[in-house]
């Protein structure tokens, strides 16, 4: 038997089109970005979170010579996070992307590793967190959950503990 998933998104043509609230957040990822650590790969990433609390947190792509040592901006801010505001839900993620090789204007989404954070985190709030992703040129894509980027999440309640 064939099944099909369908995913659903918002576009906009340009960062004006958002409202107030998402557009400042991605001019936060925008503005991170442009501090992050990329001398090997020269690709640029920010992230920037809107918590409950009204709360803003950045993060960008930290690189390592021992590249599995690096790490994506999507998964420092949301250790940051994590580690600062533990008892915070994260409404929304904005993520901005450049490359030094010349102008981004594809969709640009989160590794596997970041989806599968985000959805975690997600799940552990209970509630959906927006996902806003922006590369330099192009659309504004806009995702109302963390399942439209990764449907088929890594989960299971055999694997919880308190269960046991």
């Amino acid at each position: 038997m064939k099944k099909e998933i369908k995913i659903n998104y918002n576009t906009y043509s340009s960062i004006n089109e958002l409202d107030d609230v998402s557009k400042m957040l991605l001019i936060s990822a925008q503005d991170c970005m442009r501090k992050a650590y990329a001398v090997y790969s020269g690709f640029y990433v920010g992230a920037a979170l809107l918590l409950d609390n009204g709360e803003v947190i950045t993060g960008n792509n930290q690189e390592n010579i021992a590249f599995p040592s690096s790490m994506c901006a999507e998964r420092v801010a949301l250790y940051f996070c994590k580690a600062n505001f533990p008892n915070s839900k994260v409404l929304k993620i904005a993520i901005a992307a450049r490359s030094s090789e010349g102008v981004l204007d594809d969709l640009i989404t989160p590794c596997g590793a970041c989806r599968q954070v985000m959805s975690e985190y997600e799940r552990i709030q209970g509630e959906n967190m927006q996902v806003i992703l922006k590369a330099e040129a192009g659309e504004v894509l806009v995702f109302e959950s963390v399942t439209n980027l990764l449907p088929l999440a890594f989960e299971s309640e055999a694997l919880n503990r308190k269960n046991k």
